[in-house]
C-alpha cells in the first residue's frame, strides 16, 4: 500500500511536503505497514476514498483513526492520499491530463502541511476532507487558482439567486478556489488561470461543458473595497464576479486564519503590517464583522 522508505520519501517531496515533516512521516510509515491493524485501516481508508473516481457530486469524508491523540493521528491521512496516488495517476491518465497538471494538484497535500504547521508548529494534515477533491479527480491547480468540478444546486442557488445566474439546477460548473502559499493573486495571473481552465476542461472533460465559475469566499466581501485601494489585487479579483448581496452569517475567522495563519488569534493582537492585515483586524477591532462573499461569471469557451 505504501512504498518502502526510500521511495516514499521521495514521493513526499514530490507532494511539497514540508522537508522538516519528511522523515518523521517516513519513520512512522513503517510502523503502518507493519501494524497489521494500521495497514488494514489505510487500506479501508484508500477503498472508500477512491470508490466511484471521477464523480464530483458526491463528498467523500475518510474515516478517522480511532487512536491515542499524537502525529500519527495528524498524519495519518498523508498515507491515504499517498497510497492512492496510483488510482488518482490513472485517472489522470484516462482523461489525458498532463502530468505536470497532475503534480501541480496533487502537491497541495504540501501545501495543506505547511497550513498545519505555520498554525500549530509541528506535522500534520490541516483538513483531510478538503483534500479528498484532489485525490478524486475533482480538482485540478491550473495556475494561481484552483477549479472544483461540480453541479449547479440548492446551496448555490440559495447564495447567488440575487446575483443573477441563468442557470438550471444540475448543470456542471467549476467552483474557483484560491490557494494559499503561491504568490500575489494578480489580474495577470487570473487571466492565465482562466485561459487555461477554459482550455483544460472542454479538452478532458468534454462531457461536461462548464460555462460559469462560482465562487464562495471571504475575498469577495464587498467590505473590503471600503479599505483597499480600487487597484489592489482583491479588488480587480472581485470585479470579475457578479456579485450577490452580503450573507448576514458572520465569518469573522475566516480572514483572520487566511490572512494571519491562525483562526483564533485575539482580535487585539493582529499584526498591521500590510494594507490587508490592516484592514482585517481594523474592522474586527471597530466592531465590524467579515462575511463569505458569493459571486459568478460565466467562463469564455477555450
Amino acid at each position: 500500500m505504501l512504498p518502502d522508505a526510500d521511495e516514499l520519501a521521495e514521493v513526499l517531496v514530490e507532494l511539497a511536503v514540508p522537508h522538516e515533516d519528511v522523515n518523521e512521516l517516513v519513520r512512522m510509515g513503517r510502523r503502518v505497514m507493519d501494524d497489521p491493524e494500521l495497514r488494514r485501516f489505510l487500506e479501508h481508508s484508500v477503498d472508500e476514498l477512491v470508490r466511484d473516481m471521477g464523480r464530483a457530486d458526491d463528498p467523500v469524508v475518510l474515516p478517522e483513526l480511532d487512536w491515542p491523540a499524537g502525529a500519527l493521528q495528524r498524519c495519518f491521512p498523508a498515507y491515504v492520499f499517498v497510497a492512492a496516488l496510483p488510482h488518482t495517476r490513472a485517472y489522470h491518465r484516462s482523461r489525458g491530463i498532463p502530468a505536470e497538471v497532475s503534480r501541480r494538484t496533487l502537491a497541495d497535500l504540501g501545501r495543506n502541511m505547511a497550513v498545519h504547521r505555520r498554525r500549530y508548529g509541528r506535522a500534520g494534515v490541516q483538513s483531510p476532507r478538503w483534500l479528498t477533491r484532489h485525490s478524486r479527480g475533482e480538482l485540478y491547480q491550473l495556475g494561481r487558482l484552483q477549479f472544483e468540478r461540480t453541479r449547479y444546486g440548492p446551496w448555490n442557488s440559495r447564495t447567488l439567486t440575487a446575483a443573477g445566474p441563468d442557470i438550471a439546477p444540475g448543470t456542471p460548473c467549476l467552483s474557483l478556489h484560491v490557494p494559499d502559499f503561491l504568490g500575489p493573486l494578480s489580474p495577470q495571473a487570473c487571466d492565465r488561470s482562466l485561459a487555461l481552465a477554459a482550455e483544460f476542461f472542454a479538452r478532458h472533460f468534454a462531457e461536461e461543458p462548464y460555462r460559469a465559475v462560482l465562487c464562495h469566499s471571504w475575498l469577495l466581501d464587498p467590505q473590503l473595497k471600503e479599505y483597499l485601494p480600487a487597484d489592489s489585487n482583491i479588488v480587480r479579483f472581485q470585479k470579475r464576479f457578479r456579485l450577490a448581496p452580503e450573507d448576514r452569517v458572520p465569518e469573522d475567522t475566516e480572514p483572520v486564519q487566511f490572512v494571519f495563519g491562525d483562526p483564533e488569534l485575539p482580535v487585539e493582537n493582529l499584526p498591521r503590517r500590510t494594507a490587508l492585515e490592516r484592514a482585517v483586524g481594523d474592522h474586527l477591532r471597530a466592531g465590524g464583522h467579515w462575511y463569505i462573499g458569493h459571486g459568478w461569471f460565466p467562463l469564455q469557451p477555450g
